[in-house]
This record gives C-alpha cells, sequence and structure tokens, in this order.
C-alpha cells in the first residue's frame, strides 16, 4: 500500500534518472522511495525544479506544501487524469439548485456531529455538552438555508470542543476555537491536525473525478478546494480528534512540543512528527465494512466517499454520510 512521505529539513530535491533524493544543506543525500508513497508533504524549505516535478506528475505522485507554521499552502497535482465533463457539470447542477445542494450540505453536517458525539460517548462530566451538540442536529434538520446549517454545525462544534477541557489532561484546554493564528497548544494541535486531513481527503478526491472546488456546505471560492473542506467536516472527528486524545491522554505529546509567543503557538517538528506517527497509523487502520465484507482502511473510507457521492450526483444512488458503527 502506497504511504504518504514527510520531510521536515531544509535543503532541495533533485531527480538523477529514476531516482529521487532530498540534499539538505550540508550535503548529505536521502533517496526517497517514491515507487512506494503516494504523496509527499513538504514542511521544510525545500527546493524543487520542473525536472522533478515532471518526473512526479509522470509517477501520479501529488505534493502538499505547508507553511512555517505547520499549516496547509497549496498542492502540485499532476495532470488530471480522471476528468469527466458531465460529472462537473452534475457538480455543478447540484450546486445551483437550492434543494439538493442543501440535501448534500445537510448530509455533511450530520455526519459530522455524528461523529462528535461518537467520540463523546465513553466520557464523564460531559452531560451538557453532549446535549447542546444534539440539539444541534434537530436545529440543522429544521434549517432553511445554508447558513442557518452552518451555523448548527458552529454551535455544534464549539460545545464539542469545551468538552475537550474535561476530558483532556489540565494543560491542554481551549477557550475558544482560535485558527489565525493559534494562540495555546491544543489550538494549535486541532489546526494542524484540521490541515493533514484537509490535505489527505484532497489527495483522496484527486484520484476520481469529483471537481474539488465546488461544493455544498462550504461557498466555493477563490483559492481554495472548497469540497475538501465539506468532505474533511465528516473525518475530522473519526480520524483527527482521536488523535489528539491518544497523544494528550498517554502523555506522547507535552508543552515542549509547542512553540509559543505573544500572539501565537504552533507544534513545533518533534511535535508534528509526534501526531503524523498516530495519525498515519490511525489512516492505515483498517476495519471490516459492512456493504464491502473486506476491510478497508481509514484513508480508504475517505475515497469510498467520494465515490459516494459520486453515485449521488449522477443519479444512482442517494448520498447518506459515513457514520462508524463499531
Amino acid at each position: 500500500m502506497s504511504r504518504p512521505y514527510y520531510i521536515f529539513s531544509n535543503g532541495r530535491i533533485k531527480r538523477r534518472e529514476n531516482t529521487v533524493y532530498i540534499e539538505n544543506e550540508n550535503g548529505d543525500k536521502k533517496a526517497i522511495p517514491v515507487e512506494d508513497i503516494d504523496t509527499i508533504h513538504l514542511f521544510g524549505e525545500v527546493e524543487l525544479n520542473t525536472k522533478l516535478l515532471n518526473f512526479l506528475g509522470q509517477q501520479n505522485k501529488t505534493v502538499h506544501v505547508y507553511n512555517y507554521y505547520g499549516f496547509y499552502s497549496g498542492s502540485f497535482m499532476p495532470r488530471d487524469r480522471n476528468v469527466s465533463g458531465e460529472l462537473t457539470v452534475r457538480q455543478a447542477e447540484h450546486y445551483l439548485d437550492e434543494e439538493k445542494r442543501f440535501y448534500i450540505a445537510y448530509a455533511f453536517v450530520e455526519g459530522a456531529i455524528f461523529h462528535m458525539l461518537r467520540n463523546l460517548r465513553e466520557y464523564k462530566n460531559i452531560g451538557d455538552f453532549h446535549e447542546k451538540i444534539k440539539r444541534e442536529i434537530i436545529n440543522a434538520s429544521e434549517a432553511k438555508s445554508i447558513n442557518e446549517l452552518m451555523g448548527c454545525e458552529g454551535r455544534a462544534r464549539d460545545a464539542y470542543y469545551q468538552a475537550f477541557n474535561v476530558i483532556l489532561r489540565d494543560e491542554f484546554f481551549i477557550e475558544k476555537r482560535e485558527k489565525r493564528p493559534p494562540t495555546n497548544p491544543l489550538n494549535a494541535m486541532i489546526s494542524f491536525a484540521n490541515s493533514m486531513i484537509y490535505s489527505a481527503v484532497l489527495s483522496e478526491i484527486y484520484h476520481t473525478q469529483l471537481n474539488p472546488t465546488i461544493s455544498y456546505l462550504h461557498e466555493p471560492r477563490e483559492r481554495r478546494y472548497s469540497l475538501s473542506l465539506d468532505i474533511s467536516e465528516i473525518f475530522k472527528p473519526l480520524i483527527a480528534d482521536p488523535v489528539i486524545f491518544k497523544l494528550i491522554n498517554n502523555n506522547m505529546i507535552k508543552l515542549e512540543d509547542f512553540d509559543e509567543d505573544v500572539s501565537y503557538c504552533y507544534m513545533n517538528d518533534n511535535g508534528r512528527k509526534k501526531f503524523l506517527r498516530e495519525y498515519d497509523q490511525k489512516l492505515s487502520t483498517t476495519i471490516k465494512h459492512r456493504r464491502l465484507k473486506r476491510n478497508v482502511s481509514y484513508r480508504t473510507l475517505i475515497r469510498l466517499e467520494c465515490y459516494k457521492l459520486i453515485k449521488h450526483l449522477i443519479g444512482d444512488e442517494l448520498y447518506v454520510p459515513f457514520k462508524a458503527w463499531w
């Protein structure tokens, strides 16, 4: 199975014939096993050239770039080989039709809130937060617009994050969700985790015929792949948040894994490496799929969600959001 490859060091990536390697500032070289990976994630300051990008394009490899703070900046994706003009038209039709758009947007919110509640089921003293979240799925079912739906999802997620203060170690707390920039370790960890889910979903969308810029819950805008934001809502609480819980409550990540200043906080390289080890393990974990009757990984679940959406768009099967049953 192909896997992601993370680069934290500064230097340059070069290609020599069919070999790709990274050369650091001291001239030391390390081969990158291109045949065994599907995505390269760049966290360090790395130089690339067109010779390398042409080769990665031929090999159908994606490159995701992150800024100094570890947040997603952009991607190199090979020429789209799964183009479908018909599906793009169907995507646009479902966006332009208010009723069709609302149905899909509601499904994303329903899947997200289901997994929030699922994450809290084993913890004590979170009854008030649990009830607030449940109330918002009722409110969402009565919503009349995308803005109202977004409001329900936002309030549910606020209550969900407040529950973190009960279930996580005391030194990791959240007064309110802050993104730009995050101002404490827990906010920084959530932002980094969400960024990784966003890029994972984007990679899986790329391998389908979906257009990542046409979305339903989030408004399509320039310079972002908003369908990845939509689908990520389902998988952030399913994949990223349990990794956060494990790292914090098992004392695997500590305050020294973060760098703080007056107005911001972010995970340092050591913290990111700890997170990514557990995150990769989570993505590779398999479950017995009830419908397919075979084991599939969490990463594959994302791809399957894309296929389900395609079937809905072309009229083959009504889209129902993924809900973990185990």
